[in-house]
């Protein structure tokens, strides 16, 4: 991935998944076109954390981090062992992804937060970030966080919270992360809630395959769209795009402990 020109950093993205197979170079090569010079990849599974691993390790600018999604704690969480074991030996950025996903209902709660309780001991231990999928269960979030005996740095991804939520998780010292949907015609919650957060606070992201930006909407996503996101979040803040651009790929290097390249 060439940094010439390059100002973007896609925070979170899943490069493993199938709808990349055989072609992960090519959507890296399009996204140091389109002036991403970092994404991160995120594992869901124990397979899914070392597939993200082999990406990031061959490949410049891309970094990996590693957990079990909410959604496949029912299925997977037998594997957080063998996740945790990797953070012994292996360059991963964060922790997760991780959290509470009360829409669907394929892990009972109880499971969830018993699996969400062991990936933030696991951040805090290994003093890295977290990253949080919330979804329905915002209030419920909180109170984990805040029943530890220490806080830990993370990020909020694909943020569908409240103005509300958004001032509670910043104050406990945690960035938020915009995806696609801020571009969505029906998003103007959405894009009320953007407009009320400081920019020293905020991520931009793909989560691709899914959720692509306008005009990409319909179309698998992937890391070069997250400059459709970026232009929509800085005209909702009212700040030049070099301005948001810059300000976003500090946040990200600060939080996951990047390197400039």
């Amino acid at each position: 991935m060439t940094a010439e020109g390059a100002r973007l950093i896609d925070s979170h993205a899943h490069l493993d998944f199938p709808e990349f197979g055989g072609q992960v170079d090519t959507v890296i090569e399009r996204a140091g076109a389109a002036g991403v010079l970092g994404i991160v990849t995120v594992g869901t599974t124990y397979d899914s954390a070392r597939k993200a691993l082999e990406i990031a390790s061959s490949r410049e600018g891309v970094h990996a981090a590693a957990g079990i999604h909410p959604n496949d704690v029912a299925e997977h969480f037998s594997e957080f062992d063998a996740v945790a074991k990797l953070f012994e030996t292996e360059a991963l950025v964060a922790v997760g992804e991780t959290g509470l996903d009360f829409h669907w209902k394929d892990t009972p709660p109880s499971e969830q937060e018993k699996a969400f309780r062991a990936h933030l001991d696991l951040a805090i231990s290994r003093d890295l970030p977290v990253i949080i999928h919330v979804r329905e269960a915002h209030a419920e979030a909180l109170r984990v966080l805040d029943s530890l005996p220490r806080m830990p740095r993370g990020v909020f991804h694909c943020f569908s919270g409240t103005a509300e939520f958004a001032r509670e998780a910043i104050a406990r010292g945690f960035y938020i992360s915009i995806a696609g949907p801020v571009t969505y015609k029906n998003a103007n919650n959405v894009r009320a809630t953007v407009a009320t957060i400081p920019l020293e606070r905020l991520l931009v992201e793909t989560d691709c395959p899914y959720l692509a930006p306008v005009p990409y909407r319909g179309k698998t996503n992937e890391p070069a769209y997250v400059r459709a996101t970026a232009e929509k979040v800085a005209e909702v803040k009212g700040v030049p795009f070099e301005e948001f651009a810059r300000a976003t790929t500090e946040n990200a290097r600060r939080l996951f402990g990047l390197r400039r390249q």
